[in-house]
């Protein structure tokens, strides 16, 4: 580990750091515009400089290793006049727009000239002109405004793995574009504009909407994915106006999808604002004790057995606690669950829904087998690891099913279940791949748990895997992909009936065994509506309230404070940034003061009591299950089938279908036609 001096201060460092890294850890501070930590160096900007000791000219510290011996400076007289010269340099061509600029307050250009510039221009000439790139509906451009830094260029072509973004031209004339004048068309592709340290790259939909100085920051958690993403939510009054990442590397790093930041303009569309009863077809506008006197009057002349509860993919952990005891000592009613399809679950082991190897452990992995999902559209940050795995240790990769662009190679399979059967069979060349490797990762996805042979594929997939020693305490190669922010939690918690896996209330459901049916947030539910009494809560007028009696408006996840557990068991809390609408209230007060009109009690006196005892459930069921012995399931069927696989990426959730942005990227994504070069 080389020693050098910063400004007469002596740091060890790793071997491979640079001088910038170095000068960080000495705690000094160094300017830079086209250096990040995620991406490869490219030694643009300059702004960089440092003195070092024998050197006669200025030296880039970015791209500059940290070598023994070494003397730097950084705060002499040398190096800020070398500093002054690039930020004249740079300022020679920007324009003077910081007042209608989105990236004002915000911006790295500006903050630095204030301490580097100058009050005059040596430079008489015109500034150049360049102009506006289409890069689609998330996209804003102003290239005029562009140092050639090159951040995007790079993270296109390394972390999204869609190299779309290049520079054409030399010098002056140089221009950032992509190349076909189109959409780009990555999952991340929102995160450039994060990236670029000027106001070239803007936030399209956000587009003059707020100065940042005008917003309230709230940190919390994503919900459109089970990944659990850390994002700030900024809020003018109650309004979320934009969604930005926030840093954590054991799980987003500091990335976020598209969906994740722009989806939040449906938070304000097709809302649910007041209590609604269905009178000869049409809605009309209701009390809450009005509602609640018939929900009340609905229980109590119904048979619990008779009576069924459904929770929906967005809906936080203390929602989903209080809503099943509720049903468990209010109604004495054990029929509720929170899969709305036939996917099967093992709930006998908490192993047996998780994401054991961890978001940060695939960068560890030395083989991959996707087993019938799409991460690029069901986890995009998930898969943007396994990109980085591939990137870093040539990682093999095997898919199933030919899923398309996954922005990193792969072989894939043949989509049949015949072939699964096969590797379990040990007569197939991914047995002997997973057999071979140190830390092999099976990711599974949902279309496979919903297959005929899901029961099958699961239980001798594990089974397969113990065998071979590749589910120990130090690597657990099973890993499942969940498609939604609450299913963990509710798995968690023991919102299911099962007794082999199978899903019983929906299919007791679908044979109209049910009188009264009560929708949690459940907005992808299909059955065939006869007689039974539809009472939906929830935030948004979507599926659910369409075939609903009646009608609870409920708060969206930025609008009340709530848990979520993440694919990979951790558990994460959203906080409250903004406020329900007009009459609506916060999910857990609604199913409270539900339980108090029907037998004058409350379920808990607040949201305090409720928290404590939602935090000593899920440790008690955590306990328990790590403690439980692997248990065999019986009847294994298996059928040959093929495994479909079917991802609406923009429209995957409520408030993804009430988005604006999500509609038009759906649609650009459906119009674009093929030009060859997709890979």
């Amino acid at each position: 580990m080389p020693k050098l001096k910063v400004n007469n201060i002596e740091v060890e460092v790793e071997d491979g750091l640079t001088v910038l890294q170095a000068c960080e850890k000495a705690g000094v501070e160094i300017p830079r515009f086209c250096y990040h930590e995620k991406l490869s160096i490219a030694g643009n900007c300059r702004m960089c400089l440092v003195e070092m000791e024998k050197s006669p000219k200025p030296v880039a510290s970015c791209a500059m290793p940290a070598a023994e011996g070494m003397n730097i400076k950084t705060n002499t007289e040398f190096v800020e006049k070398a500093r002054k010269g690039v930020m004249e340099f740079l300022l020679a061509n920007h324009p003077l727009d910081c007042p209608v600029c989105d990236q004002g307050g915000e911006c790295d250009l500006q903050d630095q000239s204030m301490f580097y510039g100058v009050d005059k221009s040596r430079f008489k000439e015109n500034k150049r002109q360049v102009p506006e790139k289409n890069m689609g509906p998330l996209i804003k451009t102003q290239m005029t405004r562009c140092i050639h830094c090159t951040r995007c260029v790079r993270f296109a072509t390394e972390i999204a793995g869609v190299p779309e973004i290049g520079a054409i031209g030399r010098g002056e004339d140089m221009q950032i574009t992509t190349y076909l004048e189109q959409s780009m068309q990555s999952e991340l592709s929102a995160n450039v504009v994060d990236l670029c340290p000027v106001g070239a790259l803007t936030s399209k939909p956000y587009v003059f909407e707020a100065r940042p100085w005008e917003l309230k920051k709230t940190e919390s958690i994503d919900v459109m994915d089970a990944i659990g993403s850390n994002i700030r939510v900024d809020t003018y009054g109650w309004e979320v106006k934009r969604i930005l990442p926030r840093i954590n590397e054991d799980i987003n790093e500091e990335w976020i999808s598209d969906k994740t930041r722009h989806a939040c303009d449906g938070l304000s569309n097709q809302r649910l604002d007041t209590p609604y009863i269905k009178y000869n077809g049409k809605f009309e506008k209701a009390s809450w004790s009005e509602v609640f006197n018939i929900i009340k009057s609905k229980f109590k002349n119904t048979d619990k057995e008779k009576i069924c509860g459904l929770t929906g993919d967005l809906v936080n952990m203390e929602t989903l606690y209080i809503f099943k005891e509720f049903f468990n000592k209010t109604l004495g009613s054990q029929n509720i669950e929170s899969r709305d399809n036939y996917s099967y679950l093992n709930p006998g082991k908490r192993e047996n829904y998780l994401f054991n190897s961890s978001i940060n452990g695939i960068e560890e992995a030395d083989f991959i087998f996707l087993l019938g999902t799409n991460p690029r559209f069901e986890a995009t940050i998930l898969n943007a690891r396994i990109r980085k795995s591939y990137l870093q240790n040539k990682t093999k990769i095997i898919s199933l099913n030919e899923v398309g662009d996954l922005t990193y190679p792969y072989q894939s399979l043949d989509g049949n279940t015949e072939t699964v059967k096969k590797i379990i069979e040990g007569k197939h060349e991914v047995s002997d791949l997973i057999k071979q490797a140190k830390k092999p990762m099976i990711i599974m996805g949902q279309s496979a748990l919903k297959s005929k042979s899901s029961k099958y594929i699961f239980e001798s997939i594990k089974q397969f895997l113990d065998e071979n020693n590749k589910l120990s305490n130090d690597w657990n190669a099973l890993n499942i992909i969940s498609e939604n922010a609450s299913t963990v939690g509710a798995f968690d918690l023991g919102v299911y009936k099962t007794t082999d896996g199978d899903n019983e209330v929906l299919k007791d459901l679908e044979d109209h065994k049910f009188e009264i049916v009560y929708l949690l947030g459940l907005d992808t539910i299909n059955f065939e509506k006869k007689n039974e009494f539809i009472i939906y809560q929830g935030s948004h007028g979507d599926k659910g309230a369409e075939i609903a009696d009646i009608i609870l408006p409920g708060a969206a996840y930025t609008e009340q404070n709530g848990y979520f557990t993440n694919l990979e068991g951790k558990l994460q809390k959203a906080y409250k940034a903004s406020y329900p609408p007009e009459l609506a209230k916060e999910d857990w007060v609604i199913i409270n003061e539900l339980a108090e009109s029907m037998n004058h009690r409350k379920l808990f006196n607040d949201k305090d009591e409720l928290d404590s005892s939602l935090i000593n459930q899920i440790n008690l069921h955590i306990e328990k299950n790590n403690s439980l012995t692997s248990s065999k399931v019986k009847e294994l069927i298996f059928e040959n089938e093929l495994i479909k696989i079917d991802n609406d990426y923009y429209y995957s959730n409520v408030i993804a279908r009430a988005s604006k942005t999500m509609s038009e990227c759906r649609h650009l994504k459906a119009d674009l036609k093929s030009t060859g070069t997709e890979g």
